[in-house]
């Protein structure tokens, strides 16, 4: 009788001369990217269809523009995206749900101060369907009374517990600090605000902007591209507007300064954020700010993360990246830690930026964060919904599939001495402001004698 034993994870890591080697990285696999139909429909909606037969799905992507200038578009706009999918001149709640449900799909509404998204994935023979109850939302929405009025409760339930919460703090703080009173710092709406919301204000706001001048609808999967346009122009042919979407303005650019105290009494942690100004796709300059932005900690192997984390156990997680905006990007360093590392988190902070300028990434370094940037994109780009998301932000920033296919090219020939400039151009402390948020009777004093507080 043979006997099967099992070796430890141990054992299978060593040989009789001691630990196996680790193999050499091979070549990054490439992703291949399906051609991307695109058709522009008589009233201004953009379409994009790309077959990915993976799984035998599909998944939709539809992005408004949605800016205004008016204080109380937040609240409207919040009710209108929690009753979109709530009911239509034809079909309550249940009919929508029930006819999505027939053929494995879901569609779920976001709103923020720049689009309105609808979002789902189904069956890929079951897009007609799809579409018709998409067309139906757009269309015949019925806002009703009582449909506004329970989701506007539960959306002051919602919206008063994330008000509370130290990163909702935390963010408001930093969008006031870098953009002012900009519309785009109106990420979320007070409930009072919210309380005042009627269904005639729902019903006029999607008239007024939910419309298909400058928006786009994104399918990818298991189609015919061309095929899931005629349906697509055939389903929304009803959906007009004698005017475009509204489109967010730029906001104002990032003054570097000081950064602000925001007090938050009895609190045991503190969220740190720093941003600064940052490059956009668009720009030559975008990989080597990628590839530097990695370095410093844009990944748990960067700089700051191995500081801070693995060896001063000030936090579980700090994460460093590019956030885009309309017409710019900006550059954005967070993390949270307890009341009473504050000022020495902050201390390594500032140091690992100015390490980053001081003592520029090593060929190394480089090599990694280059091996990483590839290969997360690879992966982000391996499935339907991943690849529908990146198409529709790509288009909306006017670019395509064309710039993800060049990536991997463009962060291979990137130079390490062109990761230095980028470091020394965008890490420099003095580029960045920034609010710290905690409980300033506690970490006021030794955070304030840092200097740089105000």
């Amino acid at each position: 009788m043979t006997v099967v034993t099992h070796r430890s994870a141990e054992e299978i890591g060593r040989t009789a001369t001691g630990p196996r080697p680790l193999p050499e990285l091979g070549a990054t696999r490439e992703v291949p990217l399906p051609d991307v139909t695109e058709h522009v429909l008589p009233s201004g909606l953009r379409v994009l269809a790309a077959r990915r037969a993976s799984v035998p799905m599909v998944e939709l992507r539809l992005r408004v523009p949605y800016a205004t200038q008016a204080p109380e578009h937040t609240a409207i706009a919040e009710v209108l995206s929690s009753t979109l999918l709530a009911g239509t001149a034809g079909k309550d709640r249940v009919a929508i749900d029930d006819e999505l449900a027939g053929v494995g799909a879901e569609l779920g509404v976001t709103v923020d101060p720049e689009r309105l998204a609808v979002s789902g994935s189904g069956l890929a023979d079951g897009l007609t369907t799809v579409l018709d109850v998409l067309a139906d939302v757009l269309t015949a929405p019925s806002f009703a009374d009582e449909e506004v009025a329970r989701e506007r409760t539960r959306l002051i339930e919602r919206l008063t517990v994330a008000l509370a919460q130290p990163r909702t703090i935390a963010r408001e703080a930093l969008q006031r600090k870098r953009f002012g009173d900009h519309p785009i710092t109106r990420e979320m709406p007070r409930p009072e605000d919210v309380e005042t919301v009627t269904a005639e204000q729902v019903r006029a706001l999607h008239a007024a902007a939910t419309v298909p001048g400058g928006s786009i609808l994104t399918l990818v999967g298991d189609i015919d591209p061309d095929a899931a346009i005629a349906e697509v122009e055939r389903a929304l042919a009803g959906w007009t507007a004698d005017h475009a979407a509204y489109e967010l303005a730029a906001p104002p650019p990032i003054t570097p300064g000081d950064l602000e105290l925001v007090h938050r009494p009895g609190s045991v942690q503190s969220q740190l954020r720093l941003t600064a100004p940052a490059l956009t796709r668009h720009d030559d300059g975008y990989a080597a700010l990628q590839l530097a932005n990695l370095v410093f900690g844009g990944y748990f192997s960067s700089r700051w993360m191995e500081n801070v984390r693995e060896d001063k156990g000030y936090t579980y997680g700090a994460h460093s990246g590019t956030e885009f905006v309309p017409s710019g990007a900006v550059l954005g360093v967070d993390t949270d830690v307890a009341s009473d590392v504050t000022a020495a988190a902050l201390l390594e902070t500032r140091y690992e930026l100015a390490r980053m300028v001081a003592v520029p990434p090593t060929a190394a370094e480089v090599e990694s964060a280059r091996a990483y940037a590839i290969g997360s994109l690879a992966i982000s780009l391996d499935n339907q919904g991943g690849l529908a998301g990146t198409l529709t932000g790509l288009a909306a920033d006017g670019l395509d599939v064309d710039w993800v296919r060049g990536r991997p090219a463009a962060l291979s020939a990137v130079t390490v001495d062109e990761v230095a400039e980028a470091a020394l151009r965008f890490f420099s402390p003095t580029a960045f402001t920034g609010v710290v948020v905690g409980d300033a009777d506690v970490i006021g004093p030794r955070v304030r004698a840092l200097g740089g507080i105000s």
